[in-house]
């Protein structure tokens, strides 16, 4: 077995242990996954107790990765999150004290309860993995992956993220409440040892960076390209879409689609890659325009519809 077998056979293994955590969200495990292996961001979205929290710890256990939390609120200051220069009288020198963010896995609770200005001490980690205090720049551990988590339903006391911020994570996503059957099986196991107990590391975390690798190395097509190239120049050119896909989106939805190309073991990004992950990718990014609004047109509504009307390449290079 070569190494990349055993990269995918690891992947498997992480997919398994967190299937067992979060119960019934397989798909939206495995999109989680994709966006850790192309090296993404992720902002999970949901009501309270559906979660998100917990699989964000399992997902740090099973990649035997350093995990903190930031529990986001007002008072929260950037540099709670970056670190601080604290004076050393003994050594009459200024000492930096490392935040939580100095970590592999960093969970930012609520994360629209900070100020904006507390936000915007993310942006520079999560896009060049470093931090600047008082003017000195210091990198971050790699890999470095920020998952944060908000609550679209409360607006007392809350803060919209930024644009600019938006985009920088790379899917964003919904866990939802389980189904039936899978809430009853929560019920009758309420007594009993937590699944997330049993996880274990299914890698080093430095072996994440060894599996990028691979994931890198999946052959695109230029008619895929062509065709995830179409669905975010229409998202520009759309009348009910007033900011449309920005470059770094393109490159993330072609980052995710080699990952879901790797985690269904193939050597090659074919259409359907790009289909599935376009709405997670691609609907945090772009914005309705007014008109959308009066018309009662979602966004969602818009993608699909993009989704459906771009030609798809008949056939892809293997």
């Amino acid at each position: 077995m070569n190494n990349r077998s055993i990269a995918m056979q690891a992947c498997n293994q992480m997919l398994q242990q967190l299937s067992t955590a979060i119960l019934g969200k397989e798909s939206e495990i495995e999109r989680l996954m994709i966006a850790v292996l192309a090296g993404g961001h992720v902002l999970l979205e949901d009501v309270p107790g559906t979660g998100k929290t917990q699989l964000v710890k399992s997902l740090a256990t099973v990649l035997g990765g350093q995990f903190r939390r930031i529990q986001c609120n007002p008072d929260l200051l950037p540099t709670d999150i970056t670190g601080v220069s604290i004076f050393h009288p003994a050594e009459q020198r200024f000492v930096f004290r490392s935040g939580p963010v100095h970590t592999n896995v960093l969970l930012a609770d609520e994360i629209n309860r900070a100020t904006t200005k507390t936000q915007s001490a993310l942006l520079e980690a999560m896009e060049e993995g470093y931090v600047t205090v008082d003017g000195e720049g210091y990198k971050l551990p790699e890999p470095f992956i920020l998952l944060a988590t908000q609550n679209p339903i409360e607006f007392e006391g809350t803060y919209s993220l930024p644009e600019a911020q938006l985009d920088r994570f790379m899917m964003k996503l919904s866990l939802g409440y389980p189904s039936a059957k899978d809430e009853m099986a929560m019920v009758q196991n309420i007594d009993r040892i937590h699944p997330s107990d049993h996880i274990t590391p299914c890698i080093e975390i430095n072996e994440l960076l060894l599996i990028r690798e691979y994931v890198d190395a999946i052959h695109l097509d230029h008619s895929v390209a062509s065709y995830l190239m179409s669905l975010i120049q229409a998202t520009r050119d759309h009348i009910h879409l007033r900011l449309g896909a920005s470059p770094r989106s393109s490159i993330s939805l072609a980052k995710a689609a080699r990952a879901r190309a790797f985690l269904h073991k193939r050597e090659y990004v074919i259409p359907d890659d790009v289909k599935e992950l376009f709405l997670h990718i691609i609907g945090h990014r772009v914005l309705p325009s007014m008109e959308a609004r009066m018309q009662g047109v979602t966004t969602e509504q818009v993608l699909m519809q993009l989704l459906e009307s771009t030609p798809i390449p008949l056939s892809v290079l293997r």
